[in-house]
């Protein structure tokens, strides 16, 4: 005479198995899957864990060790980054070229020579990179000047303004035109800021010009900031002024917090507060 099986008991045993089976199979997808969605979901959990205050002290390890390079940063073909900037750390190169150097540096005389500094582009796509990875020889961040904010904007990262919508300027904005690239580091009560970058002769921290007079509250920060952390650097070269263009010439790219987060709010911080941030005595 036959069993009468309940349909209890088949649940009973096949639950069991069908859990099983459904494990092996999500545990066999994540093994096999292909590469590159492996790659893009390390990445994405990578950038999730980065703040802006890495990111602005990252900007700060090439200042004043750093010359002011044409194409440096770049590979030999010009196309995209190079070796140094797809390298995490500072190359001892820079520094080793920056200390034969006197201050009397043309930049005009070192045009590619691509390993021994740094110019504006260069210079933001090694910050970045040395932010966002943490392996060397991956895909790099380097781009023409006036590609920069949109084509990282164009990623998902923040947003993006032409230079005619720009209204202020925050910790961390990457200000971009066909010329020039450079790094916000915060804003004065006078409306001059706080900036970072690779332009003739190196890597430094300057501030805005207020009116043509080569003062404001940030060119006085900038210069107090080189004088005291950087002086080596600042013997050689002591100029800490750009001009007014940095405030109506450059379109601007603005970091979301979920790329970067900010549990500290610095991108509600003044220039001072920054600088108090970076250089802690």
């Amino acid at each position: 005479m036959k069993r009468r099986i309940h349909l209890s008991r088949l649940l009973l045993i096949g639950l069991p198995i069908i859990l099983v089976i459904s494990i092996l199979s999500i545990f066999c997808f994540q093994l096999f899957k292909p590469q590159e969605e492996q790659k893009e979901d390390h990445s994405q959990s990578s950038i999730s864990s980065i703040t802006l205050e890495k990111f602005l002290k990252t900007s700060m390890e090439p200042v004043g060790q750093t010359m002011y390079v044409w194409g440096g940063g770049w590979n030999k073909e010009d196309t995209a980054a190079g070796e140094e900037t797809k390298t995490i750390g500072i190359s001892r190169q820079w520094k080793t070229f920056f200390e034969e150097q006197d201050s009397n540096y043309n930049y005009e005389n070192t045009l590619y020579q691509i390993h021994d500094g740094l110019d504006c582009s260069g210079y933001v796509g090694w910050v970045i990179y040395n932010t966002m990875e943490t392996e060397s020889d991956h895909d790099g961040y380097v781009m023409l000047s006036g590609e920069m904010a949109q084509t990282y904007a164009s990623y998902g990262w923040g947003t993006y303004l032409t230079k005619d919508q720009v209204k202020d300027y925050l910790p961390g904005d990457i200000m971009s035109n066909e010329g020039h690239v450079y790094i916000v580091l915060g804003s004065c009560e006078d409306g001059s800021i706080l900036l970072v970058h690779s332009s003739p002769p190196g890597v430094r921290i300057c501030g805005t010009d207020n009116f043509g007079t080569c003062t404001s509250q940030a060119i006085t920060l900038a210069d107090q900031i080189m004088r005291e952390h950087y002086p080596e650097w600042y013997e050689k070269y002591p100029d800490c002024v750009v001009d007014a263009s940095y405030l109506s010439d450059y379109d601007q790219f603005r970091w979301n917090t979920k790329t970067f987060s900010d549990a500290s709010s610095l991108q509600t911080c003044s220039a001072n507060q920054i600088k108090d941030l970076l250089f802690k005595d």
